[in-house]
């Protein structure tokens, strides 16, 4: 068990997507297998629909004229509501990272957009709710495709699910770094909108470069552009 407050919950629930609960002002995690660099230390058996106990601790965020959340919460008047079921298996809009690439995203003007990594489709439903059009979430992951679409679906929101990197003026990823700088030499866009890493961090990457950048509780995100 790991004690925290509501920055630690978040970043736990994107190292730990099976599933987090608050128990006596600690964490609990559960995993089915522990991520790369973590080791077991303590397992014990737990009851029957812990995968889903997690939920009433994941509340939505507002983030500039947005509010992501869960199916289970009501959004706020008045804002652009992004209505994400994470399930068991992708982040949700609370951790920083997804934060700051939404917080760039509105600060741009609308125009196609490739998700590239969407997992649960945050990034695609945002976009299309602010106005940016085509829109375009590609993941290796078919699980991802899946959610991204029932997500797009249950917000009204069109995006086209791809399994190929597709043409845009911007990019955004929410991914690691190494993934980040991997990528960009082989997307075909202009600019992208990158995170998934820490403020002491920076891609680096012939042919692109910094224009605009955000930092929060630790991580940071980029605005990129060719040159």
């Amino acid at each position: 068990m790991i004690v925290g407050g509501e920055p630690e919950l978040a970043l736990l629930l994107h190292i730990f997507p099976e599933g987090v609960e608050e128990l006596d002002g600690a964490y609990a995690v559960y995993a089915d297998e522990p991520p790369l660099g973590f080791d077991v230390v303590e397992v014990e058996g737990v009851e029957e629909g812990w995968e889903d106990a997690w939920r009433p601790f994941h509340h939505g965020v507002r983030i500039g004229r947005l509010w992501v959340g869960p199916p289970w919460e009501e959004p706020p008047a008045g804002a652009l509501a992004v209505v994400i079921d994470p399930g068991r298996a992708f982040g949700t809009g609370a951790h920083a990272t997804t934060r700051l690439c939404l917080e760039l995203l509105q600060e741009a003007e609308p125009t196609s957009v490739l998700d590239v990594g969407c997992g649960s489709g945050v990034l695609s439903v945002a976009a299309a709710k602010l106005g940016f059009s085509p829109v375009a979430a590609f993941d290796i992951d078919e699980v991802a495709l899946e959610t991204t679409a029932a997500n797009a679906s249950a917000n009204g929101a069109t995006v086209d699910v791809v399994t190929e990197l597709r043409p845009a003026e911007l990019a955004v990823m929410n991914i690691a770094l190494d993934v980040v700088e991997s990528m960009l030499p082989r997307l075909p866009v202009e600019r992208a909108i990158t995170s998934g890493y820490l403020d002491r961090d920076r891609p680096r990457v012939d042919g692109w470069r910094p224009v605009g950048r955000g930092e929060r509780d630790g991580w940071a995100a980029d605005v990129l552009e060719r040159h």
